[in-house]
């Protein structure tokens, strides 16, 4: 493990210069470049408000403020945006290298590193601005918005090793990478984002223990639409399998590092 943290290290200008030139091919020869990394989410955002809110008249429980619903909807759509792109990308980014794989020698976790920093930086911007948007209307949170480190440390460790994990099965199994994109969709409406946890039958919300976004994704909401520190001890099990899937993610990849490049 410290070999690989000091190779990873070594290759750090490698990794900031590739999530730099992501960064600029993505928007070049764009007439709104970096905007469209707000407009995407912002659409979403405003298209379940109007059916949710308007619509279908979903209001959350025990909340009489407006705008409540809103900063739910963009607690859960924006950081569950982070999770489906690190997973998304993760889940083949052997594959989308593989010219650089076979012409280059370097330590081969860069390019999941690479993935984070960019949806992390992503993820960055138009979460800024909704905080910025919550400091404006007076509903941002005071202390317990330092919970937000945790739990994005949390997210993002589950998403990687997860995202990795699939990104090796997927170079030898192809169709890993299409099975778990319908997952995704399945997983998105299975967790608590555009609507609240208390419409689901009471019987049912023994399952939301097996989802670990569940309990992710409560605690942002938590913290953001009712201003108050999550419940820790909800995050154990999202935890555990995080270290669990980066620990068989690192495995995984050092059993078949040498054999990905043939499967290329």
């Amino acid at each position: 493990m410290k070999n690989m943290i000091s190779a990873l290290w070594a290759y750090r200008g490698f990794v900031l210069g590739s999530v730099g030139r992501e960064f600029q091919s993505k928007y070049r020869n764009s007439l709104l470049g970096a905007a469209w990394t707000i407009l995407n989410p912002l659409a979403m955002v405003t298209v379940y408000t109007v059916i949710f809110s308007s619509v279908m008249k979903a209001k959350l429980p025990g909340i009489d403020d407006s705008l409540a619903y809103s900063i739910y909807l963009c607690s859960g759509v924006l950081t569950w945006g982070l999770f489906a792109e690190i997973t998304g990308r993760g889940q083949n980014v052997f594959l989308e290298h593989a010219n650089l794989l076979k012409k280059l020698s370097f330590p081969r976790l860069c390019l999941p590193i690479i993935v984070v920093v960019n949806a992390t930086l992503n993820f960055g911007i138009i979460f800024g601005i909704f905080l910025l948007f919550l400091l404006f209307t007076g509903h941002l949170p005071g202390w317990p918005l330092l919970g937000l480190i945790p739990v994005l440390m949390l997210q993002i460790a589950f998403a990687i090793g997860l995202g990795t994990t699939l990104g090796v099965l997927n170079v030898f199994f192809r169709d890993v990478g299409q099975f778990f994109a319908i997952v995704l969709q399945f997983w998105f409406w299975f967790t608590p984002i555009v609507y609240p946890v208390t419409i689901i039958p009471e019987r049912f919300h023994g399952l939301l223990m097996f989802n670990p976004m569940a309990p992710v994704i409560g605690a942002y909401q938590t913290i953001l639409v009712n201003g108050r520190w999550p419940d820790w001890q909800s995050l154990i099990f999202a935890a555990l399998l995080s270290l669990l899937l980066c620990v068989l993610a690192i495995r995984l990849f050092r059993k078949r590092s040498g054999e990905m490049v043939d499967e290329l």
